[in-house]
């Protein structure tokens, strides 16, 4: 007869063997609060040795959309080990993904109410004892008579029950324990591959996204990882509210409107240093003064710009001047319209 632990070893080992599975996560930010859990009902366990792990809202970076993870029973990596759910956090107008992970304890999760065992604060669906899994009736579906390794214990909330799907901000206020800092320090085991398998199918399933389904799944649990079909496959009963997501088509800069004055959007420091440049116009009597620019002066150099004259007032008119008055002509003077006397007329 095998060993109950020993079908747990070749998962573990290809967690730790194959690279693609490796430790290392790639932080998701979103800037659109996910939308509410829906109401569903879990599906029986399929066997021993299985544990819960809750449905979530994923995003994909491709369509631009949140996409619904069912809910499904998983094999543990391996015994004493549980799920910590993954959570969305608010950090300032952004939303960052936390991913899960197994653990020898439940970890800190958001204090978000994922239902079946996970109320917010550790896990009330089951614990380990000497390598076998006992499940609790009370939040779990089992009509499996193949599991006898059960017992009966009232789960209460001691926290306002809602369907709120991310911790901070407008969402769920809650802090993580010192006991779930230190289960966060623990050695770690991330996502299965079956998991991942299961991510994968709920990303390509386009009835999943939540502009499709607005908020309630057609799948919103599942008996097996990966079996989005067949007997056990349970629809949303209720779904949640739900932001709508536009996608990030608006550039990152718009232009200037043509009427806005550049010069209102320029560095004061920038103003200043370019009139520190500029030379300041000269006095009327000196452009006066200056000698005409040569005609053969280079057409390249840029001519300065000439101040308007400023205009004065006319001078008041002066006098005219005298004109010469006609002077008598001498008694002895001839006449030109008459010829002058002779001496011998008489006088």
């Amino acid at each position: 007869m095998i060993k109950p632990w020993n079908r747990f070893l070749l998962p573990a080992m290809l967690a730790v063997l194959l690279p693609g599975f490796g430790l290392s996560q790639i932080s998701v930010e979103v800037n659109v609060p996910p939308p509410e859990l829906p109401v569903y009902d879990q599906p029986p366990i399929p066997g021993d040795g299985y544990v819960w792990t809750p449905g979530y809202w994923a995003w994909s970076d491709d369509d631009q959309d949140y996409y619904w993870v069912p809910g499904t029973w998983v094999p543990a990596p391996q015994p004493e080990y549980l799920w910590t759910p993954g959570y969305w956090g608010a950090e300032g107008v952004v939303f960052l993904w936390h991913p899960g992970y197994w653990g020898p304890h439940v970890g800190f999760y958001g204090g978000v109410n994922y239902g079946y065992g996970y109320a917010g604060n550790g896990y009330e669906g089951g614990y380990w004892q000497g390598g076998r899994m006992y499940y609790n009736r009370s939040v779990n579906n089992i009509n499996n008579v193949n599991i006898t390794n059960v017992y009966n214990k009232t789960v209460v909330n001691n926290v306002t029950v809602n369907r709120i799907s991310y911790n901070g901000g407008n969402g769920i206020r809650a802090q993580p324990t010192s006991e779930q800092i230190a289960a966060g320090r623990e050695r770690h085991i991330e996502p299965t591959p079956l998991q991942r398998q299961h991510v994968d199918l709920a990303r390509r399933d386009v009835s999943l996204r939540a502009s499709q389904n607005q908020g309630r799944p057609p799948v919103a649990a599942t008996p097996r990882p990966a079996a989005f079909s067949g007997a056990g496959v349970v629809p949303a009963r209720q779904g949640g509210t739900f932001s709508v997501v536009r996608p990030n088509s608006a550039p990152k800069s718009a232009p200037a409107s043509p009427r806005e004055n550049p010069a209102q959007r320029e560095n004061p420091a920038q103003r200043e240093n370019r009139a520190d440049r500029v030379p300041a116009p000269r006095p009327v009597q000196e452009l006066e003064r200056e000698p005409q620019r040569n005609q053969n002066q280079p057409r390249n150099e840029a001519p300065q710009a000439q101040p308007e004259p400023r205009r004065e007032a006319p001078p008041p008119p002066r006098p005219s001047a005298p004109q010469p008055q006609a002077q008598a002509p001498h008694p002895n003077a001839p006449h030109p319209e008459h010829p002058p006397e002779r001496d011998h007329e008489p006088r």
